[in-house]
C-alpha cells in the first residue's frame, strides 16, 4: 500500500499536464476556445459522462469493470420520465424510483460477481444487454417529452460573472469532491483501495471483501441514476436510445484520469480531469472543423497510450 501511495502523486500529475497541454494547443488554433462560454459548454457536455465515470472509477479501483453503466443510465432515465409524465407520479417520487432501479442493477452486478464468482466483464456485458432490452420494451422505443420542471431543473443555468454555468455542472463537481473525501479520508475508502490492491490480503486483515464489492457496485448504480437525471435535465426528454456509447466514454475518462485498470491505484479527481480532456478534445476539434470520426480515432489513441503508461508504471517499481 505504501508503494502504491508513493506513486499516486505522479499518476495524478500526468492528466493535469495533458489537460494543460491540450488547452494550450486548442487556444492557439481557435480564438473561441478559451472563452467562458465555450469552457462552460465543455463542462455541460461532459457532466453526464463525468458522473457515470465516478461509479466506473469505484469499480475499476476494485479491479473490476462495468460495461452496463450507459444502458442502466438510459433505463433509469426512462423510469423517471415515464413515471412522472405517463403515470402522473410526483416528480420527486419518480426520480427516486429511477434511482432505485439503477441502484438495483448495480446491486445485481455486485451479487453476481461476489456470490456466483463470475468475472465482472461477463456479468456487466450480460446486464448491459438486459438493460438495453428492458429499456426498449418499456419505452416502446418512444421518446418521453413534456417533462415537469423538477426533472429538468439541473439543466438550468446561473450567471457567474459573464458566463452561464449549469446547475448540473455544479452538481457534478460537488459529487466529485464528496467522492474524493470519502475515498481519501474514511475507512470505507481505504477498504476499497485495499481490496483493489490485493483482495486476499484484505480478507486476511479482516476486511469483508464481498461486502465491499457489493456496496461498490450498488453505489455505482446510484451514480448511474444521478447521471440519468442529468441527462434528462440536459436534453429535456427521456430518450431510450441514450447511453449507447457512454459506457466506453466513462471508461475512457477513468483511464485517462490515471486510475489503474488493475485496481488499487488512482485518484477520483483524476477521472474528472480525464472526462474534461475528452470533452476538450472533441470541442476543440469541432472548432477546428475536424470530422467526428477523427475525434473518435484520437480518443482511442489516447486510451491506448494511457493504458500503456499504466502498464509501464506497474513494471517500473519491480
Amino acid at each position: 500500500m505504501n508503494l502504491s501511495s508513493r506513486h499516486i502523486p505522479w499518476g495524478a500529475l500526468g492528466p493535469w499536464l495533458a489537460l494543460l497541454a491540450t488547452c494550450i494547443f486548442f487556444t492557439t488554433q481557435s480564438d473561441r476556445f478559451l472563452t467562458g462560454e465555450n469552457l462552460s459548454l465543455v463542462l455541460q457536455q461532459v457532466m453526464v459522462v463525468g458522473v457515470l465515470a465516478i461509479g466506473q472509477t469505484l469499480i475499476i479501483l476494485t479491479a473490476g469493470i462495468d460495461l452496463s453503466c450507459g444502458m442502466v443510465m438510459a433505463l433509469g432515465g426512462m423510469v423517471m420520465t415515464k413515471f412522472a409524465v405517463n403515470y402522473g407520479i410526483d416528480p420527486y417520487a419518480a426520480i427516486a424510483c429511477g434511482l432505485a432501479v439503477t441502484t438495483g442493477f448495480g446491486l445485481l452486478n455486485g451479487l453476481l460477481v461476489t456470490r456466483i464468482k463470475l468475472p465482472p466483464f461477463i456479468v456487466t456485458l450480460g446486464t448491459l444487454n438486459i438493460a438495453f432490452a428492458i429499456t426498449q420494451i418499456y419505452s416502446n422505443a418512444q421518446i418521453v417529452s413534456n417533462l415537469p420542471t423538477e426533472l429538468t431543473a439541473l439543466g438550468n443555468t446561473f450567471d457567474l460573472g459573464s458566463t452561464e454555468v449549469s446547475l448540473g455542472t455544479v452538481a457534478m463537481i460537488g459529487l466529485y469532491l464528496l467522492a474524493w473525501f470519502v475515498l481519501r479520508d474514511t475507512a470505507p475508502g481505504r477498504h476499497l483501495y485495499a481490496v483493489g490492491n490485493n483482495a486476499e490480503a484484505a480478507r486476511l486483515t479482516g476486511i469483508r471483501v464481498d461486502r465491499v464489492l457489493v456496496a461498490v457496485y450498488a453505489l455505482a448504480g446510484l451514480f448511474y441514476g444521478i447521471a440519468a437525471l442529468l441527462s434528462v435535465a440536459r436534453t429535456g426528454v427521456g430518450d431510450p436510445n441514450a447511453g449507447q456509447t457512454e459506457n466506453l466514454d466513462a471508461i475512457t475518462a477513468v483511464v485517462l484520469g490515471g486510475t489503474s485498470l488493475f485496481g488499487g491505484r488512482g485518484i477520483i479527481l483524476g477521472t474528472l480531469v480525464g472526462a474534461v480532456i475528452v470533452g476538450v478534445f472533441r470541442n476543440g476539434l469541432t472548432l477546428m472543423g475536424v470530422a467526428s470520426v477523427y475525434q473518435t480515432l484520437i480518443t482511442g489513441i489516447l486510451v491506448i497510450l494511457a493504458v500503456a503508461a499504466d502498464q509501464m508504471s506497474r513494471k517500473g517499481p519491480r
